[in-house]
Parts: structure tokens; C-alpha cells; sequence
């Protein structure tokens, strides 16, 4: 494979070529040009040793239906074992086109039309979507934001919340989206004993498990006591880590076998099977020689996010920015500009000419909050926050 260069800074046009984030603002209702920080995909063309195994495969010329072998197994299990210290077994593997697929498939797996699915608002919000669009309740145990910025779980209502509308499923975001919190393996294990004492299967988006920063450690929820095994579902995937997430692919990992034959069901009853071929061409790619590349990626990322802290403190500091644990999304409160809805929206779309994820669709908890995406050339962002600083500038007479 070639020699990888890395060049995080370079700024790759992404227009023209079908892209969620930069193509489609005018059909969601936003203006033509607006600068995008919200869907969460990077703007950094991923490994060069994955598009070498990539244009491979592709000279072969062949796509026919395809399975992964005991390599690709080896390569996603070497990962979880070297970045996360969690050995897994090659009969808990259910591959998934997508972690949203598989909350999906979970929910209809291991709860019934009318039950109630607990989350954990602000939170990614398909978690809502996947639990109402399959006729199930959502009960929310909201995330508790301190003096600090930082948010904690809500033990106690939690707990309440399962009792009370016999909650049977969980869907925990780890590490969180939008929030940014990785949780400890104190708070896991509080999790854990409240969800075996209730028989609650956890299913466990674990998809920003590789974005973590500083001494921050991801801890595998089924990993933090070996009971926990039999409640968990642990949904991963390189689709953030590497920039894949337009080639589908996830590694679902569910050591319970009854629960891994119920989820394998529903899969079946989709009418799905096989995943693309090169969306495992990657995967396994990425898992054996991306390293470098990731290592670097994450090093530019933790600094794109100490410029955006320092940009807001010393020139924004009306807006408070919760420091992300994990992820590369970070989570600005704007309520201290005292803007109703409607009027954010118009401040930051047709005033800054931005477009970023409003906190409002991660629940009620995310009112008068917005999420930006730092995965992006430090020249990306420097223009957003620019525009951002221009437009409340113009709007609050700040100079």
C-alpha cells in the first residue's frame, strides 16, 4: 500500500458530488451557499491505505453478492482489542448496513407495539425517530447539565421512569451525542445494576467510541461487568472514525444468544442480508492499517476544538460551549442571547449563513442549544465562527 501523507487542513471540495451536507440545503429548506457544520461526517478525505484497498477491489470489477471471512472478523475484533481492551467473540457478530438500522431493528426485536423504550434527552434524535416511526413510547429521563456545563445522569429518575411505564429496552448513546459526555465506569456500572435489577436490555450506540480526549477512557458498556453481557447490544462501526458512513457498515455485537437470534430475526424479516461489498472492503481496511491516519485525524480534531473554546471564550463568550469528552460535535448554549425559536434559527441560517443542527430536535432539554461539527479543515471553521461572530455583532450592536 502507499505511503500515507497527511493533510487534515486541505480544503476538498465537496459540492457536486451528491453530498448530504453541501448539495441538499435548498430541498431542507435552507439557503443556497449556507456553510454546513451540521451533519455529523467529516470533511477530510479518509485513509489513503483505505481507498488503496477500495480502488482494488474495484479493478477486480465484480460485485456480486459478498460475505466477510474470519479476516475481516479478525480485523474488527484486533481493533476492539487494542483500542478498547474488549475481547469479543466471532459468533456475537451481526453485521448491519448502519447503527440507526440496527436501533431500528432493535427496538422492534425487543420491545412490542405501545411499549415504553427509554432515552436520554438531549439526545441523537433517530433515537426518538426509531422508537415512535415502529409505534413505541418514548420515555425520556432527561440529562442533567451542571454549573460546569458538564451533564450527568439522573440516576434516581431514571430508575423511577423504568418502574413506572415498565420499561423493557434502553437505548443509551455512549459516548453521547450531542453532549459529549464519556461516561465513566462508575456511571456504567450504576446503569447496569439499575437495568439488571429491572431486566431492561440495553442496546448501546457505542458508534464515537474511537473520539475520545485526554485521559478519557471508552469503556464498553457489555465490557464494564461480565453480567452485563447478557443485557447488551453494542453497536459500532468505522463509519465515523474513518469517514465511511456513505458505504453502510456496522459490527453489532450481542452476546446473549437469545437476544442475538431475535435481533438476527427482525433483520431477516427487512429482507436484508448481505452488506455491500465495499463497504467491507473498508471496514476491514481501516481496522488493519488505518491507525496513522486516525491517530492524526484525532490529534487535529482535539485541536480544532480547543481553537473553537478559545475562539468563543475570548470573542463570544455570551455563548457557553460544553467541552466534548468525545465526539467532534460540540454542544454551544445560546440562551443567553435571549432569542424565542424561530429567531436563533433566523440568526443563524439567514444572518451568519450557517447551517448547523438546531438543539431542539434533540429533545425539549435541547432548546436555545445548537450543535456544531469541527470534523472540518481548521479554515472551515475559522469562517463559521467568523460569521457567526459577525452576524451577533450586527444583531446585538457588539463591536
Amino acid at each position: 500500500m502507499s505511503e500515507e501523507y497527511f493533510d487534515f487542513d486541505e480544503v476538498i471540495d465537496r459540492r457536486n458530488t451528491d453530498c448530504l451536507k453541501y448539495d441538499f440545503a435548498v430541498q431542507r429548506g435552507r439557503p443556497e451557499g449556507v456553510l454546513p457544520l451540521w451533519v455529523a461526517d467529516m470533511d477530510f478525505r479518509t485513509s489513503r491505505k483505505i481507498l488503496d484497498a477500495i480502488a482494488e477491489r474495484v479493478d477486480h470489477g465484480i460485485f456480486g453478492y459478498t460475505e466477510s471471512g474470519e479476516s475481516y472478523f479478525e480485523a474488527v475484533a484486533g481493533w476492539m482489542r487494542g483500542r478498547h481492551a474488549w475481547e469479543v467473540r466471532r459468533e456475537w457478530l451481526v453485521k448491519t448496513p448502519g447503527v440507526v438500522f440496527a436501533l431500528a431493528m432493535a427496538v422492534k426485536a425487543y420491545s412490542r407495539e405501545g411499549d415504553a423504550v427509554l432515552i436520554q434527552q438531549p439526545v441523537y434524535y433517530p433515537f426518538t425517530e426509531v422508537i415512535e416511526d415502529n409505534g413505541r413510547k418514548v420515555v425520556n429521563s432527561s440529562l442533567i447539565q451542571g454549573k460546569d456545563g458538564r451533564y450527568r445522569i439522573d440516576f434516581e429518575d431514571l430508575e423511577t421512569k423504568i418502574v413506572k411505564n415498565r420499561v423493557s429496552l434502553f437505548l443509551l448513546c455512549s459516548p453521547h451525542n450531542p453532549v459529549g459526555r464519556v461516561w465513566s465506569r462508575e456511571e456504567l456500572e450504576r446503569l447496569g445494576e439499575i437495568c439488571l435489577k429491572h431486566n431492561v436490555v440495553v442496546v448501546s450506540d457505542e458508534i464515537h467510541e474511537d473520539f475520545v480526549f485526554g485521559d478519557r477512557r471508552h469503556y464498553v458498556f457489555a465490557d464494564v461487568r461480565t453480567e452485563f453481557e447478557d443485557i447488551s447490544v453494542i453497536c459500532t462501526s468505522p463509519a465515523k472514525t474513518f469517514n465511511l458512513a456513505g458505504l453502510q457498515i456496522s459490527n453489532i455485537f450481542i452476546p446473549n444468544k437469545e437476544l442475538r437470534t431475535k435481533f438476527e430475526k427482525q433483520i431477516a424479516a427487512a429482507g436484508y442480508s448481505q452488506l455491500n461489498t465495499i463497504g467491507l472492503t473498508a471496514c476491514e481496511a481501516a481496522y488493519r492499517h488505518g491507525a496513522d491516519w486516525y491517530e492524526a485525524m484525532l490529534r487535529y480534531v482535539a485541536d480544532n476544538i480547543g481553537y473553537m473554546k478559545e475562539y468563543l471564550t475570548t470573542r463570544l463568550p455570551m455563548l457557553k460551549m460544553t467541552v466534548p469528552e468525545g465526539t467532534y460535535l460540540v454542544w454551544v448554549d445560546f440562551r443567553a442571547l435571549g432569542l424565542p425559536p424561530e429567531q436563533l434559527e433566523e440568526l443563524i441560517v439567514k444572518k451568519a449563513d450557517l447551517w448547523l443542527d438546531s438543539g431542539a430536535i434533540f429533545g425539549e432539554t435541547g432548546q436555545g442549544f445548537e450543535r456544531f461539527n469541527v470534523a472540518c479543515p481548521r479554515k472551515i471553521l475559522k469562517k463559521a465562527l467568523e460569521q457567526l461572530e459577525r452576524a451577533i455583532g450586527e444583531s446585538y450592536n457588539i463591536p
